[in-house]
């Protein structure tokens, strides 16, 4: 065998072995989750292929309801990691649902971007069915790989207005910007083309980027901005990276968060 073939055997093997382990790249949960912090309720609902789904439910902490949040995680952790937006957005009169997904926090099964599909389907039921609130009275939040969940789940199901933290445009893309050598395109399985979605949806949609985030630069957010409908708007948060605290329950993502959820859950 002679060196070029030798050297296109390696690259493929090396392909190979990305498609096969692809989806332990892409989903990093953590399993253990403590008890639910005082005020904060858990519960638990049932996906249409038959997992039962943990979640926790923070009522409004101001004695008046302002509207409910349901709120999609980032490919990492779980929803203990998320009580400091439910807790802040609670102190601004919302509602939230701290969701995750198959194979999160102590949940069965394996992530797959279908399997959040039926995830977030499972997590809206409830919220619909369990709490009595009308899409017109709900917002999605989806933060990095939970945005692709929730323009997924808002193409199926529009809710009256989309808050999107840190997405990308789509997994491909993103990956391109991480992994320029591999082609991403080819090999995902998973797509989260938040970008094509988008251009189909009729919903005031909300975009916070981080100026310094290295893990989803803000181009890849902008372009999301960019390819959303009007209404929209863009929140910036100068310096933060993608894990600062600034773009987990930040003031300034909080304030601008419940200004716009005032306008798009009231027009």
């Amino acid at each position: 065998m002679n060196g070029l073939a030798v050297l296109v055997l390696a690259i493929l093997s090396v392909l190979a072995l990305l498609w096969l382990v692809q989806r332990q790249l892409i989903y990093l949960p953590t399993q253990e989750v403590p008890a639910p912090p005082r005020g904060v309720e858990g519960v638990t609902f049932r996906s249409e292929d038959g997992l039962a789904l943990a979640a926790w439910f923070v009522p409004s902490r101001t004695g008046t309801e302002r509207g409910t949040v349901l709120v999609f995680n980032g490919n990492a952790g779980n929803r203990a990691h998320r009580v400091p937006l439910g807790m802040a957005l609670a102190n601004e009169g919302f509602s939230v649902l701290l969701t995750d997904y198959r194979g999160y926090g102590g949940n069965p099964g394996s992530p797959s971007e279908e399997g959040l599909a039926m995830d977030a389907r499972a997590a809206l039921e409830y919220l619909r069915s369990e709490r009595g609130v009308a899409l017109d009275a709900l917002a999605y939040f989806g933060e990095s790989l939970g945005a692709g969940v929730a323009v997924g789940l808002a193409v199926e199901m529009p809710p009256a207005g989309l808050v999107l933290r840190s997405p990308f445009a789509s997994l491909a893309d993103i990956a391109s910007v991480h992994y320029p050598w591999v082609p991403a395109s080819l090999l995902l399985r998973d797509r989260f083309a938040n970008e094509e979605r988008l251009a189909a949806l009729d919903v005031p949609v909300m975009v916070i980027a981080g100026s310094d985030d290295r893990i989803v630069p803000i181009e890849q957010s902008s372009e999301v901005f960019e390819a959303a409908k009007a209404p929209k708007r863009m929140l910036v948060i100068e310096g933060a990276r993608h894990n600062d605290l600034e773009l987990l329950s930040g003031a300034e993502m909080v304030e601008g968060i419940s200004e716009f959820l005032d306008e798009a859950l009231n027009s």
